[in-house]
């Protein structure tokens, strides 16, 4: 592998030109067709193999003028204090509302709240139900500017008005935080490499990967059905794991530099070693990404497919344009310990000396490896109830889906739901939708009214509408509400008591009952997602063991690598449950509302927390790997690693950090719940996991670390990380003494 990529690196220093004319020609490519491609339409979200959806799948089969994946919007009446809505006035301004709103041409239907029976009981709130026949995000904008002035017009009669529902979806807008994410990036490069031009080529790079990724998505969003949120975490990833990998290649060039290589023998051995790290590296995120299609939910699999093809397009970019670029940066990018005038540096009458002074005197890196090294069972000890405690809240996470409930309450959606909710019963936002199979009863009519009356006297249950049919009668639908939230343990236990019932009435009449609706979709989701955690996790996690096997050429060091881990992802997790849930911080963090945990949130961060944190493993122990195998006793082995990589990771991580939490700034709740999740996760793991329990486990464990059986050794192919095959070349490459003095003094 190494001496591959060795060859990869000179032949993309020397062939500059080409490879940089390449990249900007599937830059500009990707753009033109994402200028050119059609807008985005509806993205369908589908839960293969759960109830809800296939009484969904029923719904369009059976009932397909029903637009059941058509966009709604409730809108909310109250009447002024000491009023009703039956007032002869409040029922008039509603009665010319409804017929503002028929007006549009996507209207599928308006319900007129007096036909409806849709008015409380206290004659307080009433709501008009609307529904289109496109979703959300394909509703015009003069539909949406119409729903909205018809709500104005009523609120200017006196009433109080509010619109809930999907109707006013919008895509979401990340921030400016996203930017002060990326400049926060900047100063670490600036700080770490010591030059505005070394700092600049990792952004360029990660920038024009993330922009060949995220273009390429949007080309694709409106075939592959592919949401916002996609390329958002394409962007977020892409970002983040684009800097690190061009980070890690600049910082060992300069190293080469510094043992007096010439820049193309320098690059070729950056792209050799450091390189081998990054192609590793990526490929665990890319498993990891890739992985979630073990869950089988298309918008999550989509969604990972996307974001691995992103790091694969930074992996690339990270072996040959950032040894193109490197060519034509020169002499403008100095040796590692040489001082640039950025930094205040300059010619000085004897450089030499200074500058073996400065590789004599312990970095900072070192003299921490030094400390674990001779105190291991304290800093384990603390390293490991430091994150035990971080992990507590998570005993208490409640997983759910965001509803309107959940939005703040300085939007209209949120105001609708508490409007209703006052006005008909928490329950009422989240309506349990029952499908009625009866083609096989012998009365269907008789079958629709046998599951109306036990559904009735379930606990839990406030209202049971009439069964209404399709046109061949052998299909019904029943709406029930519930008297409780729909995120309510307590909805859940009613969803799976109608499921209880249905077996017994399908014995009785031969009629299916089936429940669906969003409140049962989300259930469903969740139950998904509780029941993939385990073999996804097993999968994710096992292929990675495999492969960090045969680059470490030990057990023990990738299952110390695993147990890592998951030590750092539930601590997340954990900090997600008291920000999101709690409400700790939540003032700091923007979020105005606290709620259930999303769904997904436990594997998602799974899977990409696992890839991020092996790229530090990675990064991080390759290089005391490589100092093992060249001679060094394992304790400084561990040492010797930090010298060289903690800076450097110390550097990543913080870049990572800062790009994630660029997305906490973001309007919508899932990707704001990622962002923050993600930046927490790489903090504890690259600075309590592998900054510290690593190399104190490491030091326990000595020689038995490396420990490998050597059938398996014999067995395992020789993919050479540290780059040993490269230490059997000549060194044509290391310049004259004169020459190397010349290039400290620039």
């Amino acid at each position: 592998m190494a001496t591959f990529l060795y060859k990869i690196g000179r032949l993309a220093f020397r062939r500059r030109h080409f490879v940089a004319l390449i990249w900007v020609a599937l830059l500009t490519l990707a753009g033109v067709g994402a200028a050119s491609a059609p807008a985005a339409g509806t993205t369908s979200f589908s839960i293969p193999g759960t109830e809800a959806q296939k009484a969904f799948d029923l719904l369009e089969d059976r009932f397909p003028g029903m637009s059941a994946d058509g966009a709604t919007a409730r809108v909310v009446f109250k009447a002024p204090d000491g009023e009703k809505m039956t007032d002869a006035e409040n029922k008039a301004t509603v009665k010319e509302t409804v017929r503002e709103l028929s007006d549009g041409s996507e209207v599928v239907s308006v319900a007129d709240p007096y036909k409806a029976q849709a008015v409380s009981k206290d004659g307080t709130v009433a709501y008009a139900a609307v529904s289109y026949d496109v979703s959300g995000m394909e509703l015009e904008d003069s539909t949406k500017e119409a729903l909205e002035e018809a709500a104005q017009n009523a609120r200017d009669a006196g009433l109080t008005v509010e619109i809930g529902g999907d109707a006013l979806q919008a895509t979401p807008e990340t921030g400016t935080t996203e930017i002060i994410g990326i400049a926060v990036a900047a100063v670490v490069l600036v700080i770490t490499l010591g030059s505005l031009v070394a700092a600049g080529l990792p952004l360029l790079t990660a920038i024009i990967g993330v922009g060949i990724g995220v273009s390429t998505i949007t080309a694709l969003a409106n075939t592959l059905e592919l949401g916002s949120t996609t390329s958002t975490l394409a962007m977020m990833i892409g970002l983040a794991v684009g800097i690190d990998y061009a980070l890690f290649i600049v910082s060992r060039y300069r190293a080469e530099l510094a043992e007096g290589r010439d820049r193309e023998e320098a690059i070729g051995r950056a792209v050799g070693t450091a390189g081998s790290a990054v192609v590793f590296a990526g490929l665990t995120v890319v498993i990891a990404l890739a992985g979630l299609a073990v869950v089988n939910i298309p918008m999550l699999t989509k969604m990972g497919l996307a974001a691995a093809g992103t790091v694969v397009i930074a992996v690339l970019i990270a072996l040959t344009m950032i040894p193109a670029l490197l060519g034509y940066a020169g002499r403008r990018i100095q040796p590692a310990g040489a001082k640039s005038k950025l930094l205040g540096g300059g010619r000085k009458s004897k450089n030499q000396k200074s500058s073996q002074d400065s590789q004599t005197k312990p970095n900072m890196g070192t003299r921490w490896a030094s400390f674990v090294v001779r105190r291991p069972v304290a800093v384990l000890l603390f390293g490991i109830i430091g994150l035990g405690a971080a992990a507590a809240p998570v005993g208490s996470l409640e997983l759910g889906l965001p509803d309107d409930g959940s939005q703040p309450t300085s939007t209209t959606q949120r105001r609708a739901y508490d409007l209703l909710s006052e006005g008909f019963g928490p329950g009422f936002n989240g309506p349990l939708m029952l499908v009625v199979d009866a083609k096989s009863s012998d009365d269907p009519q008789a079958a629709a009214a046998t599951v109306t009356d036990e559904i009735k006297g379930l606990e839990g249950v406030v209202t049971v509408a009439p069964a209404v049919p399709n046109k061949a009668g052998d299909t019904y639908t029943i709406t029930v509400i519930p008297d409780s939230k729909p995120s309510s343990t307590e909805t859940e236990d009613l969803v799976h008591g109608i499921r209880d019932a249905g077996a017994d009435i399908k014995a009785d009449t031969g009629a299916e009952v089936l429940v669906t609706g969003t409140t049962a979709m989300n259930i469903d989701f969740s139950q998904k997602m509780n029941d993939a955690l385990i073999p996804y996790l097993a999968l994710v996690v096992g292929l990675a063991f495999l492969l960090l096997i045969a680059v470490f050429r030990s057990i023990l060091v990738p299952l110390k690598a695993a147990l890592g881990f998951l030590l750092s992802v539930l601590a997340a997790l954990g900090a997600v449950v008291a920000v999101f849930q709690w409400g700790w911080l939540a003032g700091l963090m923007g979020v105005e509302e606290t709620g259930p945990i999303m769904s997904m949130m436990p594997i998602f961060m799974v899977g990409v927390v696992f890839g991020l944190a092996m790229d530090y493993e990675v990064f991080l122990v390759t290089r005391m790997r490589e100092a093992y195998v060249h001679g060094e006793k394992p304790s400084q082995a561990v040492v010797t690693g930090f010298r060289h990589g903690a800076r450097v990771v110390t550097a990543a991580a913080v870049i990572m950090m800062a790009v994630f939490a660029g997305f906490i700034g973001s309007s919508e709740s899932m990707v704001k719940m990622i962002g923050f999740g993600l930046a927490i996760a790489v903090f504890f793991d690259a600075f309590i996991v592998r900054m510290a329990i690593v190399p104190a486990v490491l030091a326990l464990l000595g020689r038995k670390a490396w420990w490998l059986p050597r059938w398996l050794d014999r067995a395992l192919p020789n993919v050479d990380v540290e780059g040993e095959g490269l230490r059997t070349k000549s060194d044509d490459g290391r310049k004259d003494p004169d020459e190397e003095r010349e290039l400290v003094r620039v």
